[in-house]
Order: C-alpha cells, then structure tokens, then sequence
C-alpha cells in the first residue's frame, strides 16, 4: 500500500484533489489498477513517513504499537473506503477470515523471487473428456454464498496489491511458453512450458502438430541425458538418451509429423519427452532440505531421523509460570441456579423483552418477553416429563440425554427447548439439523448421539417438515444414528402444567447441566459435558469479564447452539435480563449489514460477531449513511484468536471509526469447547492506548519458539492478543505432546487452564476424557507442579507482557511435517493470497495432511471455479507452490483443484474436512486438476545404495558357505535313463521318423482332436492322417518351393492341426520350420509388422499358410503397414494335390536343427533359438517320464502353439509319446468361456495345460457362474495336474484364485500347478505326476531389492509370496550363480538360474537389434568349483532351497523359486526391483485399476494404469498410485499415465510388453486420459 501511514488530511490540497481525480478515474474505468497503483504512489512518495518499529524490552516479543488515531501499519488507508466500493463491484470471492493486506504483498513478494528463476513446469496432458466442468446451475449464485460460520467466503476481489498487478501483466509470465498445439492425440492442454533460452523466436500460435516439432526439435532433448535424479552419483552430461531398440508395432492414432527420433533413431514424441524433459530440468533443482545421510545396512528402520540443523531456534527462556485471572468476586444477589435467573425474571419482569428473531430480510419477526419465556418453558418441562409414556413408564428420566433439532432460523423455539430442558432437570445435547441421510459428518453425529444415550429428539413443526422422509411419511434413519423418537415442541401440542406443579430448582451443583458437541481433527463428534456449577460460574465470569448490565442490548450474528452463540447470547443474556437481538446466518447472506443497523436501531451496547461478520458489513456499508455505531461499548470479536484475524479488526475500524466506532471496544476473545472462554481483552479506556501486536517469524513458529520477525518481511505473522485470561481461572502453557511439561517463556505450547467455569469430560468417553480434562503439568525435571488438573484447550500460543495471552493457532490444524509445525489456516491464507480470483470458488479451500513414508504430507483442495481455464489453473497450482515453498519453508505433497461445490460441507456450509481428507484417501474426491510434487517434500528416503565393490572372490564365497554349512545351491531332476533297444532309439532319434514308425504300427490311433467354441470337434488327426497330410506338404514344397536343404521356412496357421502337418511336411522336406503367430485382421498395424520382421530376419525362403490369411498378406490393409511385394513365395496349403515325395528326407546327425523357435520377450526383443533333432526328442522324453504320458492318456492343452513349451506340447510331445491331445485354441475361449472346463468335465482329463491369460479369462469372467456351470454338470474332480505355462514367476495370487473360485465344481486344491522355461531351455521346471506339492516361502521385499533372500513368516510387512516353479524335469541340472562373479552361490541365496540339460538350445538363431549378445548364454562355465560342466544362462533371478519333503527316490527336495527376467528389472536408486511387484500395489491401490504396468525413462518411473471405472475418477489414482508406491517400495513416482482397459499390450503367453508400451508412450500413441508429472 503506497499510503500505508499517512494521514491523508495531512496532505496539501492540490494533491488530494489529484488523488480524487485518480479515484474516480479507476472506478470509471478510464486507467488500469496498475496504472493508478503507479499514478497514487508517485504522488504520495515524498508523504510518506518511515514508521520507526518501537522496541519494547522484553526479550520474547517485539511489539509494534498500533496508534490510537492513525490507521494501524496493517489497515489499508483511509482512502480503502474508496478502494473497498471499487472491489465490491468487481465480484469474486475469497474467504475472508485469512485476508490481510500485508500477507498479500508478502506472497506477491515471494512469487517475484521465484519469477526471476524461470522454472518451468510440465503441464499435464489431459483428454477432452476428462475435463469436468460443473453445471452452472450447480454452482451457487454468488450472492447466496455457499460458505459457512466457520469459513464464511464472501464476494470480493481481494485489493492485489501492486506487486501481484505487475506480474499477472508482465509479458514474460512465470511460465515461459512455447507453442500450444492440438497434438495427435486427443489431449487437450499440451501447453509446452520448457526452458528455452530466451533468444529462440517464439512461433505464433498454428494447430498443426508439425509445426510443435520442428520447435521441438530445437530443445534440448537431443545431447542431454536428463539428470539421474534418483541417484546422488554426479552424471556425465554429455552422454545420449540409451533406450534399448524393441520391437515396435505402431498403434492407432498414430500420425508420423509429430515424431521425431532421439539420438538412436527411437521414434519419441516431442511433447511428452519435452514435458520429461521439463520435469527432470525441474528436478535438477537442489531441493531445500538436502537429503540427510543415511546408511543402508541390514537393520529393520528404513528411514533413519534427520540429524538435527544445528542452526534450528531453540527457546531460551526460563519456564513459564502459571498466570493467575483476576479473583472471581462475590455479589450478593447471584441466583443460587441460571434456573432461578429464569424464574425470577419471569415474575418480575415479565414485561421485559429477552430476545427478539428477525426474519430473512432482516426485520424484527417476534419479540420473546421474559414472561413468556418462562411459561413456555415451563410447560414444556412438564409435557417432557408427564406428558410422554404413562405414569408408570415415563419415556424421560431426570439426568436423560435429549437431542434438540432446530435451525439457526428459529432461535425462540431454540430457547424454550433449552430451558425447558434445564426445567426438567434432563440434559439438552444441541445439534445440527441433518439436511439429507448421507450429510457430511452425519455418522459422526450418530457416535455423539450413541455415545451420549440419546434416544428422543425435540424439534419444530416446521423443521420436522423438512426432514427426509421414507416412502410411507416415516423420518429416515440418518446414517450412523440411533433409533430416534422425534417430539414436536410447538406450543400448540404442550400442555399447561397444573396447579400444583412446580418444577425443581436445586442450587446448581456437579451434575452435568448440557452437552455441546466438538469434532475433533479426526472427524470424530464428542459431546463435552457442562455440568450445573460450571455453567453459571461460567455466565458469573463472562459477566464480571464483559461487565454486563440488567437489561443492557445485546446483538447476537453467531449460532446460538454452541460456543459463545450459546454462552453470551442464551445463557448469560439470561442471568443478566439482557435483551438478545438474534441475526442468523441467513438473514447475514441476504443483508450483511443487517447487524450494523440493528446495532444503530436499539443502541445495542455489545455485539458478538465474527471477523467474517466484519468483512461482509464493510463491504455493504456504502448503502449506509446514517448509521451509529457509538452505543457500541464491546464488539466482542469470537474468532480474534485466529491469527488472521488482525486485518478484518483494522479493516472495519477504518470503516466505521467516521460512524462513531471507538477504537477501544473492539475486544478479540479465545474460546475452546473444552474450558469454554479462556480469554478475552476488557473495553480499554477512552483514548488510552490500544494493546500492541506481535510479529513473529513463521520459521520461529515452526519450531515451536517465539522470534521476532527481523529478515524476511514476507514470512512474519502479526498477531493480536485476546486480552486476559477469564476471572478465576488458572493458566499455563504446556508441550503440545508428549507429556504436559511447562514450557518456556519463548516457546510456543498449548494452553491449559484450571477454572471451575469450564467443561468437566467428554460424556461417555472416560479414555479420551483423561487425556483432556485431568492434566497435571509437570516441570523439565519430570515431577508435577501441584496437585489441581488442567483442561487442554486446543489453542496454541504464549503470554506477551503485561500478562496478555497470544494465540497463534489450534492443535487441530497443526501439521507436524519433518519435525516442524504448520498451522493450516496460515496455508489457507498463504494460498489465498495468490490471486484467487480466477481460480478457487469462493475461497473454499482445505488443508490437511496425509502420513505417507513415515511423515505427514501436506495436501491442499481448493473449488475450482466453473470458469476457470486449464491453464488458470495450473498456473495457480504452481504459484501456490512456490508462495508456500517461499513463506512457509514448506513443500506441499499435492495441491488438487476440484469442481465447484464438491466438497463435503459442514451443516453452515463451510468445508468438512475430515470427510474431504477422507474422501482424497478412498480415491472419491474426483479432481479436475491435480499436482503432485512429491520429488520437493519427500526427503526422509533412504541414501541411494552403493554398489560396493566385490573384494571377495567366487572361491572365497563358496569356502565361506561351506564353512558355514550352507550347501551350495543346485538341484538336478530324476535320471533319464538309457535306452537300450535299437528299434526304440532309430524310433525315437528323430521325430519325423516317430511319427512315420506310429502311422505304420498304429495308423487309426487319434493323435489331436481340436475344438471350436461350441466345444465340438472340428478336425481330427489319426497317425496315418497326419503322416498323410504332411507327405503332400512336402511334396508341394519340393515342387513349388524351388528350397534348398536347410533353407527356412515360415509356417503361418492359426492354431490347429493344419500348423502340425505343415510343421512334420518341413521335417520330412529337410527345410526349417518357423512357426510364426498370425497377424490380427482387425488390428494390421499393430500385428503385420512383427510378423514381417520374423519373416526378414529368418531370411525364410518361403511361407506356408491357409487361402484367408494369404489374400490377407496380399491385401490393400496390409500394404499400408508393410511392403507387400517383397513377400518370399507364398504356398497356401488348403487344397493340395494327393501327391508323395519321392523321399523322406533324413538328417545326417541329430545335431542338425530341427526348427527355430522365435519370441518376443517381455523387454521386446525379438529372438529366435535353434533347436536340434536331438534336443527335442530328449524334451518330448523328459515331459513322457514326468508327466507319465502313455498312448492310452489323453491331455487337454488351451495354450497358444508358437513358440517355447506351447508350441512342444501343441505339435511334438503327442507325436513323441503316443498319447491323444485334445486342442483347445485360447482365441475360441473369447467367445465361449466355459469351453476349456466343459471339455475338461466331458473328457473327463486328467491333465491338462493352459496359460495364464486363459486362468485369468476363466477367474474373471466365470467367477460368478460356478453355480451355473454345476448345474450343466461340470465337475473337475477329474484333473490331477493342472499347469500353467509361463517363462516368468509364478503368480501365486492368481493361481490361488482359480482353485479357490473352482474348489466348487471339484477342483482338487492341489491341482494348479506352473511350468518354467526360458529361451536357453524351453523347459526347465514342469509339475509332473510324481514328486512333492509345489510349497510356497516368503520372502522380505527390502532383502530381495539387494539382491539377497531374507526367508519370513507369513504375514510379515514388506512380505512376498512366492511358489515354487514345478519339479525340475528329468536329466535337467540347474545352479543358483552370481552373474557378476560367475561363482556358485549357497542354498536360499538370490543369484541368476544357470541349467545343464540335453534338451537346452543349441544356440541364438538371431537376437533382432542385439547380434552382439555373447554365445555365452549357452555355453558358459563356472569361475570356480566345477569348471567342466557347460551351462546355459537363463537370464532369470532366483533361488534354491532345500525343503522337508521327500522326493520320488527319498532324498530331501530342492525346490527352485523363480524370482524375475534381470532384462526387466528396474534399477533405481541403486536397487533392483521387480515391475510386478510394484504393479501388484498399484493395482490395489484404487477399485477402478484394471492393470497396471511401470518402466523407467531416463531413470524417472513411470506408471501406467488403466481406468476400469468412469474417466471422472481418473485423477483420483494419482495421488493414491503416488502414496502406495512410496509407503510399499520407497520409490517416487515420476509420471503417471491414466489409460483405457486393454492399452497395456499383452503377449500370447499373457506377460506384459513393458518395452512395447514405454515406445507407444515416448512416440504418444498410448491416447491417455491423464498424464500427470510429478514435481
């Protein structure tokens, strides 16, 4: 404020007359406020004078004195009034108990500082739909305001000082912009916000998403690794973004302008890498409290206590000494009960008004006379007590708990129901009136109501009315309540006592008299008990206090139901035969100055108001000329203990000092449910001067210590005091926790006070009640100062000199975040103060905190207004994030931005807090904007892990296990056995010869049977059939092929019989099958590509397949995606002439290949293995002997036939063993879910293989209809061995859930099996029919993340389940080796699984991307210990143990634990996590996530979720995605990505594609609803 101090009448004239002129000028509109800001302060420069501070020599508190006739520093000149009218007209809205001037420009101030730093923050990518807008007519008109009692919100542009006008106008904003450009996807918003240096032209403004890459392809992104922000190692900046190459199939959506390649020629688009870009640039900043150093060892705390700042303030002060009130004195005609009051006024003076209501515009509706008061009263007292039940059950006992149920409208019905209460000697509990059956807090009202007993309620007529109703008139079970008897306590239905009745008056005594309700920070309701004695000393001491008259005016604006509404306005009033003016809040909303004329109509000589009561006069005073506020000898200020306070005070004395309001009556009190009032300032003396104010360093309060606020004006806060503390009572400061030790004089603590005038418990709560009401404060050394108990207040603050009391805050709104204390109405005022006007509804804002990782977490929710834009809001977020970073020292968790009148309201309005912090944990709140920054204000993480150096070689290890008695860690299967007959190993050397040997010896044995959805059988093969069909393959080949011997070729069949003639027609011909899956009709782009690149890299020479799918790969669709006319020769193998080769081709040597096996794994690789004749008839041996297959068995395979053990299982074993196998395509399970159960039953198998995709398709969608299928006569009690097919580890959850779900139709529990292969060994593990049941161990997810084993029982935190991967197969050898050292490990130790088997790959065919990746995956050796044996590295984690039970031979088991790919582990922070594990909690941290997946980028983790539930949820997941990873695996969260179902691609064998989705979402393809960037 430029005139802030000066006296404007002062001033020479020509200069106020320039002054009016610029006045009137800015209210015409003829110069911006900015313009007049500049103009007024140039005129006033040289006026100004500079207010020295006063220093007053008390070491605690620097006290500015406030001057009696100037304005204090804090109010706005006296030229605001003109200020005041101009922002009356200029709308919005703000909640006015947090306004102050100074705090404004303080914020300005700060966001200035960081104005000239330029952070740009990424903002988030949001879909069309997702924008939720709520309906206008939804939103409250603002002059009805939405707002409460508590956090009244009014209409008023807050007067943004000059700071905050020049940067709202200031061409380069905060954000420094690029380009807005409607990107490919439907996105909306993609605002670019990336530092560039300023000397770039910035482009105009042009759709074309083109255009947003060129831009972009000046940034940055291409030379500069973003900065590892998870490690604290220094990075080389210069090295190049590595993204592994993948296998990419292009997705819908996709248009190529918008990508550009990063340094590998990874395709990336640029918007969402810019926006990576940005969030790592902002991350690159040191962030204000530096990590503390923490060691990592083995202990159980994962987060060690940051060292103390040695610079921290500490209190200095001696202990403080208890202050004693002024005695409570004796005057002789007290009433020996308020009872008596009543009575006495009643026949004496019945005449005599006692309250007057006023109806909603403002005009006095009835006048209630002592006289009549105490009639109706008194006839209500005796219907309560002989008019309800009979004489021989009366409903009311004296002492019963009763309800009373009136609206702040109806304060007369309010009164008689209260004293007739008292009358009737029956305990009144006053409560809100619930508005419908699920009103915010109304189950908590319902634990007040249980808790104190209460079973009848009174209300009005009227109000009865309008409660909700059932069906048949009856009034609706409110939510949580008690069964209720509702009474109507109209004067019309209350019967007048007789004669001789006379209610019981006894002299007031320990009895509890009333029960007022408090909710606690919990959002828990306790009735706190006043009893009989307390009540009328309390009414003796707040009439000495406020010195009232007999029949003195009093007009009451506060909620008569509690706190001083109640204690000045109803019980005082009465003792002392005051007349009570009642201004309910209503009446307020239409015409706030309607207290300020009732004030000027009946002379009141005090008013009761609260600072919003203050805010909403001013702002209509200019209606009134005439009014007089001279009468006024106490404005009794309830809600003066609110720091906040100050402004409103200064504000309205500035108004209406020129009405006649004397400085000296504005009189700021502290009250507290539980001591009732603690403090209030007496009217001072004329032109005495006024009391002085605190201003204290907010970084001192946050310690906990009073400092005087010299560094940093933009952090101070001027504090008010409340006066003394109330006649007869006792005070003390005591530590807010822990035990109640006295605290210094510089230290700020919570108030305590002894007093016979306060509350006496919680009613029917003795716990808590102790911990409340009987606290003994004790000194430094431990022992109590006396013996008398003190009631906690719940207010936080100090005593200044002269023994006046300072309150700086609620223990309710403390947020205790890293040690230091907040209090959350300072955040409210702090985000208030950052122009709200374009953003927030009517002020509405909430803070409170959520414990994440040891900590709390601040969380902030404003309304948002309807017509704010994105970008508004945004903007605002991010400036709220930096005022507060700036002022408070503070970083907020999440800042959240939600639809205008959404939050859950108190029953004035006000926001319920507790049900909105509920709300934000269950993922209910549904936002439209969300910030998350938990990279600023999560520092307690744990120091990134070191890799330590191995000093220690592989031998020292494995003398190290022995000498510890640990074995080393290996596990072989049974022995193969020799085979000895000649005829059986010429049968059983190569396949092609087993299936000629079968077709002559046993030509009508069925071989396959394979299904359709209906569960028929389509196609069948016989040994002679099948030897048939594959002779005419060959033959066809031999002609039409033009093949050499060895030459590839593809074989492209969907699954059934044909792909098994194709495959023996290979064999026979002498060329190489490759079995590829077919593309998707329906989806070209994305499955063609793959299918072309298998086919390039085999370099095939011809390709095998059916009519449709050729005139597939020759189509016009096809073309789009790949170049068709490069095909090989393409043979449809439909319709085949009856021809025989000439010969049956026969290898030379079993070594020769047999057939490539290709795949893309989980990472996207493409690889292919080769695999020899002699390989595979060892394999088909292997799974004969476990599984025990003859050909009299029949299996049931549902698994997809193109590569690893499906593709054995679906073509080979059946040919190899003789044994019929019934093919069941999991394509056909899509259509008919039952079929691979039903064939099951009606076969009757007993085993069977599946994956996991068809385990899930049946858990999910026949989870409900086991009783259906009973009834169609399913029953599995058939199958033995039910295995899952899998090259990852098994998922035990799942696995669990199919044999719970299915236990019904007689599935054995011990059925459900897995399998383990990978590409080295397609077959490594496979659950046969002997050997033990799988077990199932857990292990500590904190040992396994360094990489070791920690073995703990079930239960345990952090504890994850793992089963064993089936029995290890026959002639298979395995061993558990550190891939690093190459040395083998001992037994329960986490190293890479390495195999020795016949059946083992020969060798990579090809790796697509990676040809350099070493042979040694195939033949390696140990470093140390056995250095002969050849193994072959798996790529796998995991481990063995040796168990109790008992193999097939006797000997003690070995079972091996599968644990993960290392392809696809994370390394963050130094540690290795598994990407399952952290989706596993992602996917249980909302309802609505279907699936989840993570990968990194630029060491940043990123979070995919899809969306199950409605789009309106989709901001929800953020936070709770955010929090479960950090509590679960202590890892922040960079991006998260909110996604449709089935965006997440999945592989055939029902694994993830990480590698696939990471590409589609760097090349923006991925459509999301939502992407958030956490700061």
């Amino acid at each position: 404020m430029a005139d802030r101090g000066v006296d404007l009448s002062a001033l020479p004239k020509e200069v106020r007359d320039q002054l009016a002129e610029l006045d009137l000028e800015l209210s015409e509109g003829d110069i911006t406020q900015k313009g007049y800001e500049k103009k007024r302060a140039k005129l006033l420069a040289s006026y100004i004078p500079q207010l020295p501070n006063a220093e007053l020599s008390l070491p605690d508190v620097q006290l500015s004195p406030a001057h009696s006739g100037d304005p204090s520093p804090e109010a706005p000149g006296p030229s605001s009034a003109a200020r005041h009218h101009r922002a009356h007209r200029s709308g919005g809205a703000r909640d006015e108990r947090y306004r102050s001037d100074i705090h404004t420009e303080a914020v300005q101030a700060a966001l200035a500082k960081h104005k000239e730093e330029k952070m740009a923050l990424p903002m988030p990518t949001k879909r069309r739909s997702a924008f939720v807008q709520s309906p206008m007519d939804a939103c409250t008109p603002p002059d009805t305001s939405s707002a409460s009692e508590d956090e009244g919100s009014l209409r008023r542009k807050a007067a943004l000082s000059a700071a905050l006008a020049q940067s709202l106008q200031s061409p380069d904003y905060w954000i420094n912009r690029s380009v807005q450009s409607s990107s490919t996807s439907s996105s909306a918003s993609s605002t670019l916000s990336h530092g560039e240096p300023k000397s770039q032209p910035q482009p105009q403004l042009q759709p074309a998403a083109s255009v947003l890459a060129d831009v972009l392809a000046h940034t940055r992104i291409e030379n500069s690794v973003p900065p590892d922000v998870t490690s604290s190692t220094p990075q080389d900046r210069g090295s190049r973004v590595d993204l592994p190459p993948a296998v990419r199939g292009m997705s819908r959506g996709q248009s190529r302008s918008s990508m550009l390649d990063t340094a590998d020629g990874v395709p990336v688009n640029s918007r969402v890498s810019t926006k990576i870009q940005q969030l790592l640039n902002t991350l690159k900043r040191p962030k204000r409290p530096p990590l503390s150093e923490f060691f990592l060892d083995d202990s159980e705390e994962i987060v060690e206590v940051p060292q103390p700042d040695p610079n921290t303030p500490k209190p200095e002060g001696r202990q403080i000494i208890p202050v004693k009130g002024e005695p409570l004195g004796v005057v002789s005609n007290w009433p020996p009960a308020l009872q008596a009051a009543l009575a006495r006024w009643g026949a004496t003076q019945a005449k005599s008004p006692a309250l007057t209501a006023l109806d909603i515009t403002g005009k006095p509706l009835y006048t209630l006379t002592y006289g009549k008061l105490w009639s109706r009263s008194l006839k209500l007292a005796y219907t309560l007590l002989n008019k309800l039940g009979t004489k021989a059950e009366p409903v009311l006992q004296t002492g019963d708990r009763v309800a009373l149920v009136y609206p702040n409208s109806d304060p007369g019905m309010f009164w008689v129901a209260f004293y007739g209460c008292l009358l009737a000697e029956v305990i009144p509990v006053p409560i809100e009136v619930p508005l419908s059956r699920q009103d915010a807090g109304s189950q908590q009202i319902g634990f007040l109501l249980g808790s104190c007993g209460v079973s009848l309620a009174l209300t009005s007529e009227v109000c009865l009315k309008g409660l909700p109703k059932t069906q048949n008139g009856e009034i609706v079970q409110f939510k949580g309540w008690p069964r209720m008897k509702w009474v109507v306590t109209d004067t019309k239905y209350l019967t007048k006592p007789s004669k001789d009745w006379q209610p019981h008056i006894p002299t007031a005594n320990t009895d509890t008299a009333y029960i007022e309700y408090k909710a606690t920070k919990e959002g828990t309701v306790m009735g706190v008990a006043v009893s009989k004695i307390a009540m009328l000393t309390h009414c003796q001491a707040l009439t000495q206090a406020c010195n009232y008259c007999e029949g003195e005016t009093l007009v009451n604006v506060l909620d008569c139901k509690k706190d001083m509404g109640l204690w000045h306005g109803v019980l005082t009033s009465v003792m002392n035969r005051i007349h009570t003016i009642t201004v309910p809040y209503a009446v307020m909303k239409a015409c706030p100055m309607s207290w300020v004329q009732r004030v000027h109509i009946h002379k009141a000589r005090v008013a009761l108001v609260k600072c919003r009561d203050l805010h909403w006069a001013m702002m209509a005073h200019k209606d009134q000329k005439d009014t007089n506020l001279s009468s006024i000898r106490m404005l009794i200020v309830a809600d003066g203990a609110n720091p906040w306070s100050v402004s409103s005070c200064d504000a309205f004395l500035n108004v209406f000092q020129s009405h006649g309001l004397k400085p000296e009556v504005i009189c700021p009190c502290a009250t507290s449910p539980e001591a009732l009032t603690v403090a209030i300032r007496r009217p001072g003396a004329r032109g005495a001067p006024l009391p002085a104010r605190a201003i204290l360093s907010m970084g001192g309060l946050s310690h906990g210590v009073i400092r005087v606020n010299t560094e940093d004006k933009n952090s101070a806060l001027t504090v008010q005091d409340v006066g003394h503390i109330m006649p007869g009572a006792l005070m003390c400061i005591v530590k807010p926790d822990g035990p109640p030790q006295l605290c210094k004089t510089d230290e700020i603590g919570e108030i305590v006070i002894n007093s016979r005038a306060g509350g006496t418990m919680y009613y029917g709560l003795p716990g808590v009640t102790k911990n409340t009401f009987e606290v003994i404060p004790v000194n430094q050394a431990g022992t109590p100062i006396g013996e008398v108990p003190f009631t906690r207040t719940g207010l936080l603050g100090f005593v200044g000199p002269g023994s006046l009391v300072f309150v700086v805050g609620k223990t309710e709104g403390l947020l205790s975040v890293s040690k230091r204390r907040h209090n959350a109405d300072d955040l409210v005022a702090t985000a208030l103060a950052v122009e709200p006007v374009k953003t927030v509804y009517r002020g509405r804002i909430a803070v409170f905190s959520v414990t994440v990782f040891y900590d709390e977490r601040i969380v902030i929710v404003a309304e948002q207004r309807p017509d704010a834009s994105e970008e508004d809001s945004f903007q605002w977020m991010s400036r709220v994030l930096q005022a507060i970073d700036s002022i408070h020292q503070v970083g907020l968790y999440c800042l959240a931005l939600v639809p205008a009148n959404t939050l859950p309201k108190t029953p004035l309005g006000g926001i319920h807090i507790c049900e909105t912090k509920q709300s934000f944990l269950d993922g209910n709140l549904h936002p439209c904007n969300i910030l998350m920054c938990p990279h600023t204000c999560v520092t307690n993480l744990p120091k990134p892990r070191q890799k330590q150096p191995v000093d220690v070689g592989p031998a020292s290890m494995l003398v190290g296990n022995l000498v510890a008695g640990k074995r080393i860690a290996q596990a072989t299967g049974r022995e193969l056995g020799v085979l000895d007959d000649q005829d059986l190993i010429r049968k059983h050397q190569f396949l092609s010869e087993a299936l000629q040997w079968r077709a002559q010896a046993d030509p009508d044995h069925v071989l396959y049977v394979l299904l359709n959805a209906k569960g028929v059988a389509v196609c069948t093969a016989t040994c002679a059939q099948l030897h048939k069909r594959a002779e005419k393959i060959t033959a066809t080949l031999l002609e039409r092929g033009g093949l050499n011997t060895g030459d590839n070729v593809v074989l492209l069949y969907p699954p059934g019989i044909d792909l098994i003639a194709a495959f023996y027609g290979c064999l026979y011909a002498g060329v190489i099958p490759v079995t590829v899956r077919p593309p998707h009709p329906q989806n070209l782009a994305a499955t063609l590509p793959t299918v072309r690149m298998i086919i390039d890299v085999s370099k095939a020479a011809c390709i095998l397949t059916t009519q449709p799918l050729m005139r597939i790969l020759r189509s016009r669709e096809a073309a789009a995606s790949v170049n068709i006319k490069t095909w090989p020769t393409i043979i449809d193998t439909d319709d085949l002439p009856r021809k025989r080769p000439p010969s049956i081709y026969k290898p030379p040597t079993a070594e020769m290949l047999a057939y490539l096996d290709f795949s893309v794994s989980t990472t996207g690789m493409l690889t292919g293995v080769k695999m020899s004749h002699a390989a595979i008839s060892t394999l088909c041996r292997s799974i004969k002997l476990q599984c025990e297959l003859y050909s009299s068995r029949q299996i049931a395979i549902c698994l997809d036939p193109y590569c690893g053990l499906g593709f054995v299982l679906w073509c080979l074993s059946s040919v190899y063993s003789g044994h019929q196998s019934i093919l069941i395509p999991p394509l056909e399970l899509e259509s008919s879910l039952p079929l691979w159960l039903s064939t099951l039953s009606q076969y009757k198998i007993r085993d069977t293989f599946c994956s996991y995709s068809v385990m899930e398709l049946c858990t999910k969608g026949l989870g409900t209809q086991t009783e259906i299928l009973k009834t169609r006569g399913v029953n599995l009690s058939c199958v033995r061995s039910c295995v899952v097919i899998a090259e990852e580890r098994p998922r035990l959850g799942l696995s669990m859930s199919f044999s719970k779900l299915f236990k019904d139709l007689g599935l054995s529990s011990r059925a459900v099996s897995t399998a383990f292969g990978s590409r080295v060994n397609l077959a490594i593990c496979l659950q046969g029919t002997s050997g033990p049941d799988p077990s199932t161990v857990y292990v500590d997810m904190k040992s396994l993340r360094h990489d070791r084993v920690r073995l703990v029982e079930r239960g345990a935190p952090q504890s994850l389940p793992l089963m064993e991967s089936g029995t290890i197969l026959p002639g298979v050898r395995v061993i558990i080796v550190n891939p690093e050292t190459r040395g083998p490990l001992g037994d329960s130790h986490l190293g890479e699984i390495w195999v020795n088997s016949a059946h083992s790959a020969s060798g990579y065919y090809t790796i697509y991307g990676e040809e350099n990746l070493q042979a040694d995956h195939f033949n390696t050796k140990l470093s140390f210990g056995d250095p002969q044996t050849v193994w072959a590295r798996t790529g796998y984690l995991g481990f063995i143990k040796r168990t109790e039970l008992l193999d097939a031979s006797g000997d003690r088991h070995d079972a091996l634990f599968v644990v993960g790919s290392l392809d696809e582990t994370l390394e963050l922070r130094g540690l290795r996590y598994h990407p399952i594990d952290i989706e596993t909690s992602v996917s249980r941290a909302h309802r609505s996530i279907a699936e989840s997946a993570v990968f990194t980028w630029t060491n940043l983790l990123v979070v995919v979720a899809e969306l199950s539930g409605s789009e309106q949820e989709a901001l929800d997941l953020v936070p709770l995605v955010t929090n479960v990873v950090l509590e679960e695996h202590h890892l922040i969260v960079g991006v998260v990505v909110i996604v449709d179902p089935g965006v997440i691609p999945i592989n055939s064998r029902g694994e993830k594609q990480r590698m696939h989705l990471r590409d589609s979402f760097l090349a923006d393809q991925l459509d999301p609803i939502y992407v958030a960037y956490n700061m």
